[in-house]
């Protein structure tokens, strides 16, 4: 079997449809902000990971920790694709993930532009995008892998009864232990250089009673 082909050029179709699914998520997310009541964002806000730290005692926060917490979040998301990608019939909750993950960043930046306006597009430039700009691609990635494994043992085991099992399942495995690596990378970014930049661009005072410790990603 030929290596695992997971390039844009070779699966167009797939890539493209899992990126109208993130727009489409980040769309939602974002509208989100307007639609729910204060307690109802404080609570999906929670959910936004580990985005924000206290920057009024930067000494309080361990790079350490934040960079274990957003690791395990990443690789526990990372791990439920793959899963999913090789029970075949989970395949459309991968696609719901992909979807989700677009209404967690809509949502975060919908909901630091409406707290803190201006400040909240530099709390995201410097605090969303830039591990985003590996964690979006990275569970494409995934994402892709797990559909064409889905549609290989569908296609080739179910009903043309021939090929091996092993080498796209090894395949597949392989290209989702490569994203985690991309993940790492990111968590990396949202422990240890993150901080820094919030220190210099986030708002300094709480919001609507909302406080900076309150939003995380």
């Amino acid at each position: 079997m030929r290596l695992w082909n997971l390039s844009a050029r070779e699966n167009v179709n797939l890539y493209l449809f899992v990126g109208v699914l993130l727009v489409v998520g980040a769309v939602f997310g974002a509208l989100l902000v307007h639609a729910l009541t204060f307690e109802q964002q404080q609570e999906l806000a929670e959910h936004l990971g580990h985005y924000m730290n206290t920057l009024e005692d930067p000494g309080s926060s361990n790079p350490a920790d934040a960079f274990g917490s957003s690791f395990l979040f990443y690789a526990k998301w990372l791990l439920l694709i793959w899963l999913l990608g090789i029970s075949v019939i989970g395949l459309p909750l991968v696609l719901v993930l992909d979807f989700l993950k677009g209404v967690l960043i809509g949502f975060a930046v919908g909901l630091l532009v409406h707290q803190y306006a201006w400040q909240g597009v530099l709390v995201s430039l410097a605090a969303v995008a830039p591990q985003n700009a590996l964690v979006v691609p990275a569970l494409m990635i995934a994402s892709v892998s797990a559909a064409r494994f889905a549609y290989f043992v569908v296609r080739e085991r179910l009903f043309r009864r021939k090929g091996r099992l092993l080498p796209p399942f090894l395949a597949h495995t392989a290209a989702a232990a490569l994203m985690l690596v991309m993940l790492g990378l990111a968590s990396l970014y949202e422990a240890y250089v993150s901080p820094l930049l919030l220190e210099r661009v986030a708002p300094q005072a709480s919001v609507s009673g909302v406080s900076i410790d309150d939003l995380r990603l």
